[in-house]
């Protein structure tokens, strides 16, 4: 049996090399045959959908808005997105209780707080002879129709929302009446983005640092490059999927610099600009 060989350039005591593995002391062909030096892995594209917004507002005004307009709407819809009686009447109560608390007892409780301010300062440095009065917070009246629920009422309307999403009998139509569908969110002008790196010795190795600048949904990988020093320029490193990557080539027995940059990509192509380059020096 033959050992194969190729001339790559790589060292024998390279430890991205198994030496000692069986499957490397085989011929291309022979059964259990494992290319040594087998190409990129390409990173899996992730399946690109429209990207939206959160349904539910950020807003506690628009909240009471979109609590408003599910509630009422819900028992419309409810036989045909299958929902039992109890079911709709369950998430009815949820978003009335809701806005009771965010349009009626919240702003009193606010305005509760103040008089406790203010009765502390006359605690402190009021005048007068009597004994003082604290006030007292009184809620507000429960609308006609509106009952406390027990506690996550929210969390059951986010519930109820998935479940009638994953039902599939949520039409187009009715999820937009129901206020289920966001905004749709432009993706960023990929002609623009540029990676930042950082580098730092962590263990013995390069720790290169880098993040998707907030647009990691319309990204798949960075792909980093480095110049060891040698001469030779800047050559591929890997292709990373995951932010931060650690530069696994052992530090070098005499002083140099390396220098790192990458770029973002998209499906197999790049996208955008290069890093501006970074480099550490490392060696003894």
């Amino acid at each position: 049996m033959k050992i194969a060989c190729w001339d790559s350039g790589l060292r024998w005591d390279d430890p991205n090399l198994r030496w000692g593995s069986p499957a490397y002391l085989l011929e291309p062909g022979d059964p259990g045959y494992v290319d040594p030096f087998p190409a990129v892995a390409k990173p899996k594209n992730k399946n690109k959908k429209m990207k939206h917004n959160d349904y539910y507002p950020s807003r506690q005004a628009d909240q009471v808005l979109w609590l408003a307009n599910y509630s009422l709407k819900l028992p419309g819809y409810a036989t045909a997105l299958g929902l039992t009686t109890a079911q709709g009447t369950a998430g009815v109560a949820d978003c009335n209780w809701l806005i009771y608390v965010i349009e009626s007892w919240l702003p009193a409780l606010r305005t509760w707080a103040q008089s406790g301010t203010d009765a502390l300062a006359e605690a402190q440095s009021g005048t007068g002879s009597a004994a003082q009065t604290l006030p007292v917070f009184t809620a507000p009246t429960l609308p006609t129709g509106v009952t406390a629920v027990a506690p996550g009422a929210l969390d059951r309307i986010f519930a109820q929302v998935q479940a009638i999403k994953d039902g599939g009998k949520c039409t187009d139509t009715i999820a937009t009446n129901l206020g289920l569908v966001g905004s749709a969110k432009t993706g960023p002008d990929q002609a623009s983005l540029q990676p930042l790196l950082s580098v730092s010795l962590v263990g013995g190795h390069v720790l290169v640092k880098w993040g998707w600048g907030g647009n990691g949904p319309y990204l798949d990988s960075c792909e980093i490059w480095v110049d060891r020093g040698d001469g030779k320029g800047f050559g591929f490193l890997t292709i990373d999927t995951t932010p931060n990557y650690t530069d696994t080539q052992p530090l070098p027995a005499t002083p140099a610099k390396w220098a790192y940059k990458a770029i973002y990509r998209v499906g197999e192509a790049q996208a955008g600009l290069w890093s501006l380059p970074v480099s550490l020096p490392v060696g003894a």
